[in-house]
């Protein structure tokens, strides 16, 4: 993939982005960590456990990149990517068990912790959208991580104020999941045309966007009732 082409520009892009909605996960999680702690440790706490999560984050996306060049784990990858871009639309809680620690280095164990088993959406999303360049991965990082680690409050109340982030990012894992997917190896014979290709790229987006939104609708229905039954 040639430096500053226009498929470069284009994945790089997208992890960034990826990084960035995903990026509430990590400020709740800090959060939740480092909250029973005196305020003049939570800097540092932020600041340690942040740099171990990343770095944990690091190695895991590069071996991730090399493991997707197995035959047949691009396409695993692939679905996968799509059940955790839907699973993005309609908003699971995956922080009951993230506890506060009272002490400084629980607190961080914790937030590096929690961080490498969260974070998994995360890793897949940017290996898969890295197209196996290990420098994507690495710029990718250099870029968003100093928003990631300063600014993730700042976005998670982007996210709240402006819904339709979550809809965009969830489109955008969606893609890369597609793309994960028409570039296994072993399925290549079905995509050679690209009115095919490009089709169930958008035809994945179109159904995991389209029955994220349904799922939500629904389940705000369901909550509404029950509460009119309460009340």
């Amino acid at each position: 993939m040639e430096l500053l082409s226009m498929e470069f520009l284009t994945a790089l892009f997208t992890i960034v982005v990826i990084d960035l909605v995903l990026a509430g996960d990590n400020a709740i999680l800090i959060g939740l960590a480092a909250r029973n702690l005196p305020k003049h440790q939570q800097k540092k706490v932020i600041l340690i456990g942040s740099l171990g999560a990343v770095l944990i984050r690091s190695i895991a996306t590069i071996a991730v990149v090399w493991l997707l060049k197995i035959p047949g784990l691009l396409l695993a990858g692939g679905v996968m990517l799509v059940w955790i871009s839907y699973k993005l639309l309609i908003d699971e809680d995956e922080h009951s068990d993230v506890k506060a620690s009272n002490s400084f280095w629980a607190a961080v164990r914790t937030i590096i912790v929690a961080d490498a088993l969260m974070g998994i959406d995360n890793v897949l999303a940017v290996a898969g959208a890295s197209h196996g360049s290990t420098l994507l991965v690495i710029i990718g990082l250099l870029i968003s991580v100093p928003v990631v680690m300063w600014g993730s409050t700042i976005i998670l109340k982007w996210i709240e104020r402006f819904p339709v982030i979550i809809i965009i990012g969830a489109a955008i894992l969606a893609w890369t999941a597609s793309k994960m997917i028409v570039g296994e190896p072993f399925l290549k014979d079905f995509f050679t045309n690209e009115f095919v290709k490009y089709g169930f790229e958008l035809l994945v987006v179109a159904a995991v966007v389209s029955a994220g939104l349904l799922k939500k609708r629904k389940m705000k229905e369901t909550y509404d009732f029950e509460k009119e039954k309460i009340s």
